[in-house]
């Protein structure tokens, strides 16, 4: 770059900030960039800052997802380059057939354990039902007792007995 351009280059930056360089587009339309380092009229040095332009969208309605996972790691920058569309194709193809494999072995998986259950090589699991929390005021009952009961002004110290632990039982 000759030497006037480079003035003015620098004076651009100084006057009105560095542009922002388009660095690529993924298949849903979005728009990555990035402003290079640069050093702002103060003398501070200002890294280099990634961020995307989404398609019809606010910020707040950003959901997982919307970007591809491999953009999303340059623009946390926990990869130099940017993604290729070929890469990201290639590892989108690549989650599918995982997908698909995961699938066919969980198949597998129940089909062998209807098996065993079947031969009697495994028992069958035990499914047991829970009533309530053991904290509830009327756990095990159907219902909660729609009449409070209170014997807080009629209570003697030593007068109650467990049922069942009567004198007959004693004996």
């Amino acid at each position: 770059m000759s030497r006037p351009w480079q003035v003015l280059r620098a004076l651009r930056l100084r006057l009105f900030g560095p542009v922002k360089e388009l660095v690529g587009t993924d298949q849903f339309g979005n728009k990555y960039y990035r402003v290079p380092k640069h050093e702002t009229r103060a003398g501070q040095i200002i890294p280099e800052r990634r961020f995307v332009e989404a398609i019809n969208r606010e910020p707040y309605q950003y959901q997982m997802g919307d970007f591809p996972t491999e953009w999303e790691a340059w623009i946390r920058k926990k990869r130099n380059d940017p993604p290729t569309i070929e890469e990201i194709l290639k590892n989108e193809n690549y989650r599918e057939e995982m997908k698909q494999k995961i699938k066919d072995v969980t198949e597998k998986e129940k089909l062998l354990q209807v098996k065993e259950y079947k031969e009697g090589l495994v028992a069958e699991p035990v499914q047991t039902r829970v009533k309530g929390h053991a904290s509830a005021p009327y756990y095990g009952k159907k219902e909660p007792s729609q009449d409070p009961t209170s014997t807080a002004s009629t209570f003697q110290p030593g007068s109650w007995m467990p049922p069942g632990s009567g004198s007959a039982h004693n004996k």
